[in-house]
């Protein structure tokens, strides 16, 4: 169905019919009731951008290797899930740094991956910059950014390069 087609069917409803709509989305779905918990009471950000970065590094667990699962689709997932709430750019840019941080960490700290994994990092951290510079950002992820670049400059298959690249893109020499 369009949505178009919702709309035209939205409006036959009163709006005491359209309460009841959204607050049965609001009982029996998980996303529809965090958007509105964060939509009506945005200052909960903080605890929200902890939440996602929690989902992240369960995937790249740094502090157990051996727990980590590194599924950079579940990653990228747990960022789509808090874009969905319309976050400030600020908590967005956050979470989304997050993922090639703790991709960058985990590599650093335990030696070599494969190039799949190097490529999805990289792949995720000149997203992150990209999405940082159009919010004009970029000074303060710098830290986190250099990091980056510190975390990967041990490893193999063009990786270090890569990021220091996307790094220098940005900010220059």
């Amino acid at each position: 169905m369009s949505k178009a087609a919702v709309k035209k069917e939205l409006n036959k409803l009163t709006k005491e019919q359209l309460i009841e709509q959204i607050l049965d989305l609001y009982d029996k779905n998980k996303a529809v009731k965090e958007f509105y918990n964060f939509y009506l009471n945005p200052k909960n950000e903080n605890e929200l951008v902890k939440k996602y970065k929690k989902m992240i590094r369960q995937e790249f667990n740094v502090e157990n290797a051996m727990r980590s699962t590194e599924k950079f689709s579940v990653a990228k997932r747990a960022i789509s899930d808090f874009r969905d709430l319309q976050p400030s750019p600020e908590a967005l840019a956050d979470v989304m740094m997050y993922l090639p941080e703790s991709a960058c960490e985990l590599t650093f700290n335990y030696g070599d991956y494969t190039e799949q994994f190097y490529n999805s990092a990289y792949t995720n951290f000149k997203t992150a910059l990209d999405f940082i510079a159009k919010n004009n950002l970029l000074t303060h992820f710098k830290h986190r950014a250099e990091q980056c670049v510190k975390w990967a400059s041990p490893c193999g298959y063009g990786f270090a390069d890569d990021i220091k690249d996307a790094y220098y893109m940005y900010y220059g020499n």
